[in-house]
């Protein structure tokens, strides 16, 4: 088996010292980072840990375990780890009954899988059209863009994308395949600059970031399992546990501080009710009124942290809790 890990893996993890600290991290502790990838993170949470301390690392990419695996063995710890290869939604089946004292969750595509051509994420490369996060998983972007109509086409990319030229990307897409099947990144590039006004080939950044944005979530349903996600995590914390989120566009964000409302403040009585007859009671607090962003320096320094955003939920403890 090659050890080689790509360089991609080992790039400094966004936010690192933001999350870390969030995290509040006990060094007996129970922690799951549920978007391991190549084990940068994980790897500070890893180095905080002692004897009794514990930390599981998810991934549904086989590779990012493979990079994650080299990585956590060559930290220095006196905690035990262990990867399991599924999706964060999962991660109350695989944490076996134990709660958690702190959940990472880091959305969306990896530096490693947008610069690996043969994924089939980027316009930057001419390659079949894949974009699967787990590449054992049944569909993938040459199955959406070939198979869903004019119609699914147009919602999935105004829809995930925010794309605004959305109808004319599809017709252009349907148009396309009538002639031949799309099959590559790089035909699905030229499609959407030949779809879009010529005034947005001039705009900053490339036209078809949008339309790769949202067929790449729609493959891997990243908003379905974000919004599953957010939910189950909560519940399956420990008293006192603390949710990280870490998420780059504004989809993924509104999810993820939605949830966090609902679960800080869960009444559904009508505002002028005197007292809550629901009975619903809150699950904890949040610990970001506003998102976490990342300083001017590390913007600099890493590209991804330009879009990146910080949100956090503490599990409530039971001397908060009030009588029933």
């Amino acid at each position: 088996m090659d050890n080689t890990i790509p360089s991609a893996f080992y790039h400094r993890p966004v936010l690192l010292d933001e999350c870390i600290e969030l995290l509040n991290i006990k060094p007996d502790g129970f922690y799951v980072d549920g978007t391991v990838g190549g084990g940068g993170h994980s790897s500070e949470i890893l180095k905080r840990l002692g004897p009794g301390g514990k930390l599981l690392g998810i991934d549904r990419d086989e590779e990012a375990l493979a990079a994650a695996e080299k990585r956590l063995s060559e930290t220095g710890t006196g905690g035990e780890f262990s990867l399991v290869h599924g999706n964060f939604s999962r991660m109350a089946e695989f944490c076996g009954g134990r709660r958690p004292d702190g959940i990472l969750l880091d959305i969306g595509v990896s530096s490693y899988q947008l610069d690996n051509a043969e994924r089939g994420f980027s316009y930057r490369f001419d390659a079949p059209l894949d974009m699967r996060m787990d590449t054992g998983a049944g569909k993938s972007a040459v199955d959406v863009v070939n198979g869903y109509s004019r119609e699914e086409l147009t919602r999935v990319i105004r829809d995930y994308g925010e794309e605004r030229y959305a109808a004319g990307i599809a017709a252009g897409i349907v148009r396309e395949r009538e002639r031949k099947p799309v099959e590559t990144t790089g035909e699905l590039a030229e499609i959407v600059k030949r779809s879009v006004p010529g005034k947005y080939l001039s705009g900053e950044g490339h036209p078809a970031k949008r339309t790769f944005q949202a067929i790449r979530i729609e493959v891997n349903d990243e908003l379905g399992e974000l919004e599953k996600a957010i939910g189950e995590a909560i519940e399956l914390l420990n008293d006192g546990g603390r949710l990280v989120v870490i998420t780059f566009h504004s989809l993924e964000d509104r999810i993820v501080k939605n949830r966090f409302r609902e679960a800080q403040n869960p009444c559904t009585c009508p505002p002028d009710f005197p007292v809550c007859v629901c009975g619903k009671k809150p699950k904890g607090r949040i610990l970001t009124p506003r998102p976490v962003t990342g300083s001017g320096a590390e913007i600099e320094e890493n590209n991804r942290a330009h879009s990146a955003k910080v949100r956090a939920f503490e599990r409530q403890r039971p001397e908060d809790r009030t009588e029933e």
